[in-house]
This record gives C-alpha cells, sequence and structure tokens, in this order.
C-alpha cells in the first residue's frame, strides 16, 4: 500500500483517517494516529457507494 493521503479538512482535528488506492482501484483506510494498528479495505464498487452516500448526506446525524 502506498500514497496515503489525509484530508485537507482534517488539519488540526485529532480525528484522522488515512485513505490509499489498492492494486485494484478500490481504498483502503487507516487511522493516522494508529498507521501500524492496520487498515481495511473496500473494493472500487465498495468504495465509489461509500462516498455517493457521504455526498447524499446518508451519515448526517
Amino acid at each position: 500500500m502506498s500514497n496515503w493521503r489525509t484530508s485537507s479538512f482534517s488539519q488540526g482535528a485529532e480525528n484522522c483517517v488515512e485513505v490509499g488506492r489498492t492494486s485494484d482501484a478500490g481504498a483502503a483506510v487507516r487511522d493516522t494516529k494508529d498507521r501500524a494498528g492496520g487498515h481495511f479495505t473496500a473494493t472500487a464498487p465498495q468504495w465509489q457507494n461509500f462516498i455517493a452516500a457521504l455526498k447524499t448526506g446518508r451519515f448526517d446525524r
């Protein structure tokens, strides 16, 4: 896994995650404060569905 990125919205925040691309165009996500703690992966369709749900406010409280 390479090319980990932290969102520009995370500057100064304490609850940040990093996202990286997988070889099959999916994504991997890990905790910025515990990079050695592992990561989870999503396939490209799973990641696209997740991002679409975020954009439509599905997880808003």
